[in-house]
């Protein structure tokens, strides 16, 4: 049952990401099912919710049917699944507090800085309702306000994907995560990242701009939509840190941030991030054919089980301080190893080839 007042609708975009988005009811239609509209269908299933409710959380893209948000006037049929979903999560089931291990780099009365470990979800949404960042953030600073409230993101201004690692910074009261997220809203942050790409760069530096938006065939994906008819606007500067022949290493700076950003503009320009299983890069993009070499690649993939992406520095202004604060993190284990046997790997080769 949902309450009336509960079913708000809520726009599923904010300026810096796509938000991820809670199930509050789910029912798949039986065999038999007559054709009949979604609003109706729903209207006749939920419980002191109105029509007129459901129309608009339809139009705010809150209503999905077999994954893929649809409008009010779609015709239900037989074993589709309907879904509602929110920014938000339902009330019976509140974001809990767990002691889970943060790397803390820094830490005052208004911020904290986090050297976020790959594999580690950020906030909960779908199948992650417990074991996320938002969880350790609410058992370690369950004494502050801010995170004594039953809301998806407590102290979040910026997110980084779960296989993404590297500097974040959240903030400890309201005050600090107005200020906070304003300057993410107008760009003024310094962010920059790692990454090793598939593919040897012909520049030496160069920006990538594209607008951003959901892939229409693949809504867990993002496209580069050039015409900008689609998404939203998004603009990366790489510049290549070391080349290995067959994958690069790069530094990618970004002046907007989009879902996906990095992962998406290397893809568009034909250099995958290595082993990206979203946008193709865990498969053999470049190199030879010889057994060897695969086994090789291979071993790098087990190294470094997710994309090879690092957010190694961000800087900003201090809420309350005003100065302006730059933090760096060293890349991780897995992403160093990784690059050793690809540098000693590319080092044989031009050994070989000089021979």
């Amino acid at each position: 049952m949902m309450e009336d007042d509960e079913f708000e609708s809520v726009d599923a975009e904010t300026e810096d990401e796509e938000q991820d988005l809670f199930e509050h009811f789910k029912i798949k239609a039986n065999q038999g099912q007559e054709m009949l509209r979604v609003d109706k269908f729903l209207q006749n299933r939920l419980e002191k919710t109105s029509r007129s409710r459901i129309q608009a959380a339809a139009d705010a893209g809150n209503i999905h049917v077999n994954g893929k948000p649809v409008k009010s006037n779609y015709r239900v049929k037989p074993l589709d699944e309907i879904a509602v979903v929110f920014a938000y999560p339902p009330r019976d089931r509140e974001i809990k507090p767990e002691n889970i291990h943060i790397n803390i780099v820094y830490e005052d009365e208004d911020v904290v800085v986090i050297n976020k470990h790959a594999g580690l979800v950020v906030h909960p949404g779908y199948g992650n309702y417990s074991g996320t960042l938002v969880n350790a953030l609410m058992y370690h600073f369950q004494h502050l306000d801010l995170y004594k409230q039953n809301t998806a993101r407590p102290g979040l201004v910026h997110r980084l994907d779960k296989n993404t690692s590297g500097i974040m910074v959240l903030a400890k009261n309201e005050y600090s995560m107005t200020h906070l997220a304003r300057q993410f809203f107008e760009r003024t942050t310094k962010r920059t990242y790692v990454a090793l790409v598939w593919g040897d760069l012909k520049e030496d530096e160069g920006t990538v701009t594209g607008h951003i938006g959901r892939d229409i065939r693949d809504r867990k994906k993002f496209a580069v939509y050039p015409d900008g008819d689609v998404g939203k606007h998004a603009v990366t500067h790489y510049k290549v840190l070391q080349r290995f022949g067959y994958v690069t290493l790069v530094q990618c700076r970004l002046e907007t941030g989009r879902t996906h950003q990095i992962r998406v503009h290397m893809k568009h320009i034909g250099h995958p991030l290595f082993n990206d299983e979203v946008y193709g890069g865990d498969k053999i993009l470049k190199g030879t054919t010889f057994t060897n070499y695969k086994q090789f690649v291979n071993n790098c993939f087990e190294i470094i089980p997710r994309h090879a992406l690092h957010a190694k520095s961000l800087g900003f202004v201090h809420p309350v301080t005003k100065k302006e604060l730059m933090f760096e993190s060293d890349l991780p284990e897995d992403f160093t190893q990784a690059l050793e046997k690809w540098a000693t790997y590319f080092e044989h080769r031009i050994n070989k080839e000089a021979n």
